[in-house]
């Protein structure tokens, strides 16, 4: 099994950092893992990606031509890297930033209202986490359990007072992640999976 995932938003949306859980996830289950950050000279604000590949057998190139899935936390970054989404991949975005009203007819779509989701558990700023959790839905290589340690052992050593918080933002992203946008001949509907 293998997942190709691409992730894209501003700096500061914390890309880079859900990049880094979903690495630390494949690593503490013995996964091969290659995490490639990407960001801008100006940081914050700035543009800001990564790509993540998790494999259950050695990883002979870590140039990503084209993802199984992706998060994209902006419209720029929606945008640019949408293309990117390989047939039959699944792209989740921050439904609370992301005007997501075209798309490919061959890839699924799932938007989030991360940022609304994120507010009303107290947390505005864990929207990334949100739709981290939405995309876990998607995976091969990664799950609930897997997410949950790499959260132990990135954040918990470090601000254990943020575990909990993180841990409950992909939760959320989980159970919000279930609207399913269907596009055909690039136009948007929405349907309950």
């Amino acid at each position: 099994m293998i997942d190709k995932i691409i992730l894209a938003g501003f700096g500061g949306q914390g890309v880079l950092f859900i990049g880094k859980i979903l690495a630390y996830a494949g690593m503490l289950d013995g996964r091969e893992v290659c995490w490639i950050p990407s960001y801008g000279p100006e940081m914050r604000g700035g543009t800001a990606n990564c790509s993540v590949i998790l494999s259950d057998k050695a990883i002979n190139s870590t140039v990503l031509e084209c993802a199984d899935a992706g998060i994209v936390l902006n419209q720029p970054a929606y945008e640019k890297f949408m293309p990117f989404i390989k047939p039959g991949g699944v792209l989740v975005v921050n439904g609370s930033v992301v005007k997501a009203d075209h798309c490919r007819a061959d890839i699924r779509l799932v938007r989030v209202p991360a940022g609304e989701l994120a507010a009303e558990a107290g947390n505005p700023g864990l929207a990334n986490m949100v739709c981290l959790g939405a995309l876990v839905n998607y995976l091969q290589t990664a799950n609930l359990a897997s997410i949950e340690r790499s959260i132990d052992e990135v954040v918990g050593k470090k601000k254990p007072q943020l575990r909990e918080a993180n841990l409950q933002a992909v939760k959320l992203g989980m159970a919000g992640g279930k609207v399913n946008l269907l596009c055909a001949n690039g136009l948007v509907a929405e349907a309950v999976l």
